[in-house]
């Protein structure tokens, strides 16, 4: 009997129902490594129509290139399996597609989660004498790298098969031709299909209704569900942990005294964080046993100064801070900024914590170990690279936050998806909403950010290559915070990457580097919640093209006095642009000012 005498309709009527039947959702293989996800997976998607994805494919491209065998083996299968959930997070965020995991992934509670709200899942259960003799034809499973292979994989199908059965649909992958084996999984998600849409309606499975929870109007006692990331920055002897969650400042003191046991604190804050949140800090480095001391500086750029710099070295060594002990930046960006910087200089460097308090910083300022301080030529001009040992980013204290400062932190979100991850400015563009009200959204916004940032920083700790992506827009946007003198009432650093983005697009496209459509389409995403994009937006400007040209000579970019921009080629593809013509600067200026 053949599949359309079964069902009783065609082929095409066949794979129509099948796509109805996923309403949308992904389809998402999960199995023993052998048991035919991809091959399968693969064939499968043609016939639905859909796209396919590997995930192994995509964190070998994530990773720049290093096999995976060469990521268990630099940095372990910990780091491995952090980078696997974090990039399956996103390609579910995608639409509908077949995706094929890895064997280890689904073991994932949170992966689970996520693909119980977003895919279907299809378990390819194929036994041990099938799966060894697929696996014997290559050499590329770091987990089978043992003296009894076979044993080894008896033991991780025995325990990983409880799992598996949690998934939604089972299909035996037998020793039988590819096209057989996708027959039958067809023949497998049409009659379980619909029993699968039942379930998830009754279990109220809709991911909008399962996050309710989590939004930022709650009650505090109902945040704790939010689950936790932690990203890993690979640098050798300086690597360290990025923990981002909630509930985790109330924990502060435990993860301190963990890293550097014994070491005293010096908190640096500034009055706007000391007055909402600084109490519960203290009260969590009291329960820990830590000796403490606290030095507040007043919000905003004008604390980025020689003058602050120079009282808050002073009562760091006043508090008798040695090189052991620790400084802690409690704030956003200027005070980590500065007292990273204070960290570089005192005792010629002592070891300092991040616990960032806005979006901006938790996902960019706090990451990578940039610090530093303005000068009357330009911002950031006076600083050192130095790494923390721990960053702490709560989602909680965002609750604190205004609006304008929450869109000003998105905005460097944003810039993660354009400098290099399409499809993560795409998921930016539908879910925008619950990036700004969901904090399980916003723990994934800010996992995925930092883990952009940790791999490129990896690669080039002190900007001599690539790590100068992450300026993309900043070229322009310093320059505007220049010009108006670092007046946070006219532009804070967010609004005047959102310009300085908008710009870089608009001037690619002068270029013929970056279609028209996408620089309006980065404009419009940033427009739709509240950024500006243009520079006759910002309040009170009266600077002509010349006056921010010469403000864009003072950037750290420049070289041998000429000007580097980050520009696009698209979105998600940015690139580093040398020696653009001044001439060229000038006119596209005129234009932005003539808008």
């Amino acid at each position: 009997m053949t599949r359309t005498e079964t069902f009783g309709c065609t082929g095409d009527e066949h794979i129509a129902a099948i796509r109805a039947g996923l309403a949308g959702r992904a389809l998402v293989f999960v199995g023993m490594m052998g048991s035919g996800k991809s091959a399968i997976g693969q064939r499968l998607a043609m016939r639905l129509g859909l796209p396919f994805v590997d995930a192994d494919a995509e964190i070998v491209t994530a990773a720049a290139g290093m096999t995976i065998p060469e990521i268990f083996a630099k940095y372990g299968e910990r780091y491995f399996r952090d980078g696997e959930r974090r990039v399956i997070m996103r390609l579910l965020n995608a639409g509908p597609m077949v995706l094929a995991t890895g064997g280890g992934a689904f073991m994932d509670p949170r992966t689970r989660e996520r693909i119980g709200e977003r895919a279907i899942s299809v378990w390819l259960d194929a036994d041990l004498k099938t799966l060894m003799k697929r696996v014997r034809r290559k050499n590329d499973r770091p987990l089978l790298h043992t003296d009894d292979p076979e044993e080894t994989l008896r033991q991780l199908l025995e325990k990983r098969r409880p799992v598996y059965e949690l998934a939604d649909i089972r299909v035996q992958s037998r020793d039988e031709p590819q096209d057989v084996m996708v027959e039958e999984t067809l023949d497998a998600l049409f009659a379980s299909l619909p029993r699968v849409a039942a379930a998830r309606a009754a279990q109220k499975k809709d991911f909008t209704k399962a996050m309710t929870h989590l939004h930022l109007d709650r009650p505090q006692t109902e945040q704790g569900a939010a689950h936790r990331e932690t990203v890993h920055v690979a640098l050798g002897g300086r690597s360290y942990d990025i923990f981002i969650g909630s509930n985790l400042l109330e924990e502060a003191g435990e993860h301190i005294k963990r890293v550097a046991p014994g070491a005293a604190c010096a908190i640096v804050t500034d009055e706007n964080v000391a007055r909402l949140h600084l109490a519960t800090l203290e009260e969590s480095l009291k329960k820990a046993g830590i000796r403490y001391s606290t030095i507040v500086v007043k919000p905003g750029e004008g604390s980025k100064s020689l003058t602050t710099f120079g009282r808050v070295c002073d009562e760091v060594l006043e508090a008798k801070i040695e090189r052991r002990d620790l400084i802690v930046a409690f704030g956003g960006g200027v005070v980590g900024d500065l007292a990273g910087y204070v960290a570089a200089s005192v005792r010629r460097g002592s070891l300092f914590v991040q616990i960032p308090t806005t979006l901006l910083s938790q996902v960019d300022s706090s990451v990578g170990g940039k610090t530093g301080i303005n000068s009357s030529f330009g911002k950031n001009l006076l600083g050192a690279f130095h790494q923390p040992l721990l960053v702490l980013a709560d989602v909680d204290v965002l609750r604190t936050l205004s609006l304008r400062e929450f869109r000003a932190g998105y905005a460097e979100v944003v810039k993660y998806g354009l400098i290099g991850d399409k499809r993560f400015f795409e998921w930016l563009e539908a879910d925008v909403e619950a990036v700004f009200h969901s904090r399980a959204e916003q723990i994934c916004a800010v996992a995925v950010s930092c883990e952009t940032k940790a791999m490129i920083v990896a690669r080039d700790e002190t900007e001599q290559g690539d790590r100068a992506l992450l300026n993309l827009g900043h070229t322009f946007g310093h320059a505007f915070e220049l010009l108006t003198g670092y007046d946070s009432e006219r532009l804070v650093h967010g609004e005047g990457v959102a310009i300085g983005m908008a710009c870089a697009a608009r001037f690619s496209t002068r270029l013929g580097l970056c279609s028209k459509e996408d620089a309006d389409r980065i404009a419009r995403h940033l427009a739709s919640v509240g950024l500006p994009t243009e520079i006759r937006q910002i309040p009170g400007w009266n600077a002509d093209v010349h006056a921010i040209v010469s403000a864009m000579y003072q950037d750290k970019k420049v070289e041998a006095g000429a000007l580097t921009f980050i520009l696009l080629r698209a979105i998600g593809e940015a690139f580093i642009a040398k020696s653009v013509e001044p001439t060229e600067v000038l006119g596209f200026l005129n234009d932005e000012l003539a808008r």
